[in-house]
């Protein structure tokens, strides 16, 4: 009996020391102090928003070197893929068919000359005559003729020995421009100036300066042309700031190209084959980076949003296309909020709808938070990759 009475008093003892033990825990729990969080303030700036457009580059000018007449390629007379200047030989080709074409229409231009000058003297002879009517009036209207016909046949000639002249000079092709020369497209011997084979030998392009062609599609063209007769008045503000548009270059390996380029001119209407319309513009290319036939992304800055809510993007939650933050208050209780986030710039969200210029965001954590936790907020000034509009 003694024996059970001490295994009841033993479990008294034990339940009543947990009991103390339980209430000592809760009572350290309320006393702990509210967990440490990162937060840091939403950014306000004027913040530059850009849209990007496949583009090809083309020399300033790009100018065909064709072989206008037919004949064997003679001679190459500089290096492929290096400057060459205006007015250089480049190419020759055998010139002896065109050089007998020349000798010959010049005989040809010294028999009508003779014959001319014949026709003329006999008119000489027959004016005279004609006066005192020795000679009928037909006679001399026939001989007029005569001298008439020998001096359109004398012209023709001359017309004919300047076209033999001309494809002479085409034997010798020189550069029409100062430029960058590329591969030629035939080599000494080949024959040349007659489909299949070579046409067009090379290519001379200015580069010092490269034009980018992109395209908008129609309904980009739409909406550019509402923002722009929304915020300026009649077509003249419109051209202006069409033209006054900064484009910025990003190469194929991720790069920003050094230089600003400008808007030439917007094609004048749609291309109904691809339903685009064509924009061409222009960037300088003083260290000769830039090369014909390059791609690259156009960055277009269309609009600047004035006093823009920045976020950090990891700040923000994504669930099924909806966006939330986490958002203290002046007593430092947490409460989740929809925002309406619109575009990414850098490593941060543009909210469009949700925030105020003066709250402060939980950064750190998020997953340790949820509405209604007070914490001790660590405020944090969080690095961001966009440029201040100045």
């Amino acid at each position: 009996m003694s024996t059970i009475n001490n295994r009841a008093l033993l479990i008294v003892t034990i339940g009543f020391q947990l009991a103390i033990f339980s209430c000592a825990e809760v009572t350290e729990q309320k006393a702990a102090p509210p967990p440490e969080i990162k937060v840091t303030p939403v950014i306000l700036k004027d913040v530059p928003l850009h849209r990007d457009f496949v583009g090809q580059m083309y020399g300033l000018q790009d100018i065909p070197i064709r072989a206008r007449v037919e004949g064997y390629l003679y001679g190459i007379h500089f290096d492929e893929g290096l400057p060459v200047k205006k007015g250089q030989l480049l190419y020759t080709i055998e010139s002896q068919p065109f050089e007998a074409e020349v000798a010959s229409m010049q005989n040809k231009v010294a028999e009508a000359l003779t014959y001319l000058t014949n026709a003329e003297n006999e008119l000489v002879r027959y004016k005279p005559l004609a006066k005192i009517n020795a000679v009928s009036q037909s006679d001399l209207d026939q001989v007029q003729s005569s001298r008439d016909a020998a001096e359109a046949s004398w012209l023709a000639s001359k017309a004919n020995q300047e076209i033999a002249e001309i494809n002479l000079g085409y034997c010798s092709i020189r550069s029409p421009i100062s430029g960058l020369i590329g591969k030629t497209e035939a080599r000494g011997g080949e024959f040349v100036g007659r489909e299949p084979n070579p046409v067009i030998l090379n290519v001379v392009s200015i580069v010092d300066t490269i034009r980018v062609e992109f395209f908008l599609t129609e309904s980009e063209y739409l909406q550019l042309a509402r923002d722009w007769a929304a915020e300026n008045d009649g077509l003249v503000e419109r051209e202006r700031e069409r033209k006054n548009l900064k484009l910025e270059l990003i190469l194929t390996d991720g790069t920003m190209y050094g230089e600003i380029g400008k808007v030439d001119f917007v094609d004048r209407g749609i291309d109904a084959s691809t339903g685009s319309l064509l924009v061409q513009s222009t960037f300088p290319n003083p260290r000769g980076i830039l090369r014909p036939g390059m791609y690259a992304k156009i960055r277009v800055e269309f609009e600047v949003v004035k006093d823009a809510i920045l976020v950090p993007q990891r700040c923000v939650k994504e669930i099924q296309g909806q966006y939330s933050v986490f958002v203290v208050d002046g007593d430092n209780v947490v409460t989740e909020r929809q925002v309406v986030a619109s575009t990414k710039i850098g490593n941060l969200w543009l909210i469009e709808e949700g925030l105020g210029p003066d709250d402060q965001i939980v950064i750190d954590g998020l997953q340790k938070v949820a509405t209604g936790l007070l914490i001790n907020p660590v405020m944090t000034e969080f690095p961001n990759t966009t440029k201040a509009r100045g």
